[in-house]
């Protein structure tokens, strides 16, 4: 047995899917910089390695605010998996771009590593994904947003 227990490490999983579409949809990204520790890991694979929570929480406040990043509000889970005995969750997220003005879909995945550290706080994230597949996904999206005159 691991030292949480599923239900715990679902909870806290169920409060970072909802905090990230909180933080997608106001454009606030503070409070999910609040999920991790004060001495998290954050691996992410375009922009770099981030060490400590004020590191990710400059690092997503900075990225997010970006145009077109900044139109990239929904992170819906395909799927989940929780070992119990790691504390971890491995996931497919989806980024998801908000409606071009179309209503076409334009979304790109990656892969999720989150290490669990109690109460309800990560210490570690990693983010695997193709950048190729980001940057054509977005492409479309802009050229989406242009034939509907946005």
């Amino acid at each position: 047995m691991g030292r949480f227990s599923r239900a715990e490490i679902e909870d806290a999983f169920q409060t970072y899917q909802a905090t990230a579409l909180a933080a997608g949809t106001s454009g606030d990204w503070n409070p999910w910089a609040d999920l991790f520790t004060e001495d998290a890991t954050y691996i992410e694979h375009l922009f770099g390695t981030f060490g400590g929570r004020e590191a990710i929480r400059k690092w997503i406040c900075a990225t997010m605010a970006q145009n077109p990043n900044r139109h990239m509000k929904y992170f819906p889970i395909e799927w989940y998996l929780i070992d119990e005995e790691r504390g971890w969750v491995v996931c497919q997220v989806w980024n998801r771009m908000e409606d071009p003005g179309d209503g076409s879909l334009h979304q790109a995945y990656n892969f999720t590593l989150l290490k669990y550290a109690g109460a309800g706080r990560w210490s570690f994230e990693e983010d695997v994904y193709n950048p190729a597949h980001f940057q054509t996904m977005i492409h479309g999206w802009f050229e989406a947003v242009k034939k509907s005159g946005g």
